[in-house]
């Protein structure tokens, strides 16, 4: 895997934005291996997405000194409004993930990271129940187990808190967790925490969509993930996928099906993610390729 850095940003459009940033990493000696824009015409506002090397090129000469562009980057940033992230590849984010009693998506996210298809860190998995302490105990990945209730939530949702801090978490991934999370839990990781929601949003929200499609007699299903906002299934879609479904299918059968196009959305958005692929604006998403 090569040792790279990723620029993010956006700002409101105008002519010349893709030439002020490339010249200026052409000029810091930048080898750009992906770069790659956005406008939206409607909003009059401009996404970039620009990965380069940092190890020396050609060979012999010394590394990319990303210290040096980001002091060089900062001003032209604000001149031009631009609102940005700059990362290197060789920091791997370190990811919690959540689950109820279904252990499907947290299994595949899980075997993903184990053979490297997902760069981060998962030191620590939370769940209100106890059914994937085993799966954890055989990935070496600690597990908290934190019961909630209506009148245990603001202690539960506190001591997850507690955890996630002294984990030193970047990103919560809710992998079929089934409990709704409180506006305050929200609030401390904007735009950093991932849901699956089982159903192709915005239609059947809530915690029985399988149901609801069955009896609506809907020819797809669907799966959905998003990142999580105080509005419940309601944030920034990131990937969604479906599946065709005759009137022979029952409930069963819808969930049975749905399992997979769970796994699918949820572990792209998550790559993406830890790739940094997405740009939120608004209530929208920009996936960069």
């Amino acid at each position: 895997m090569k040792d790279t850095a990723v620029l993010l940003i956006d700002c409101p459009d105008r002519k010349g934005l893709v030439a002020r940033v490339s010249g200026l990493l052409y000029e810091r000696g930048a080898n750009i291996l992906h770069a790659d824009q956005h406008i939206d015409h409607e909003q009059g506002l401009f996404f970039m997405r620009v990965e380069w090397e940092l190890n020396g090129v050609p060979s012999g000469e010394a590394g990319f000194d990303l210290d040096g562009f980001k002091a060089a980057f900062t001003p032209l940033a604000a001149e031009l409004g631009m609102r940005w992230r700059l990362s290197a590849s060789a920091r791997r984010p370190r990811v919690a993930l959540f689950c109820s009693q279904y252990l499907h998506c947290i299994a595949d996210l899980l075997y993903r990271w184990r053979t490297g298809e997902l760069a981060c860190e998962i030191p620590l998995i939370l769940s209100n129940h106890h059914e994937v302490a085993e799966l954890a105990a055989f990935y070496g990945v600690d597990f908290e187990h934190t019961p909630v209730t209506a009148e245990t939530r603001a202690a539960a949702e506190q001591r997850q808190l507690d955890l996630l801090a002294g984990h030193g978490i970047e990103l919560v991934v809710l992998a079929r967790y089934m409990q709704i999370l409180s506006p305050a839990f929200v609030s401390h990781y904007p735009a950093a925490i991932i849901n699956v929601h089982h159903s192709f949003l915005p239609a059947f929200t809530g915690a029985r969509p399988y149901h609801a499609a069955h009896e609506r007699g809907v020819k797809l299903i669907g799966a959905t993930s998003h990142y999580v906002t105080a509005e419940l299934d309601d944030g920034p879609i990131i990937e969604q996928d479906v599946a065709r479904i005759s009137h022979r299918d029952q409930v069963e059968d819808l969930v049975a099906r749905g399992r997979d196009l769970e796994r699918m959305v949820l572990s792209r958005a998550v790559r993406w993610h830890l790739d940094r692929r997405i740009l939120c604006y608004g209530n929208k998403t920009v996936v960069f390729d």
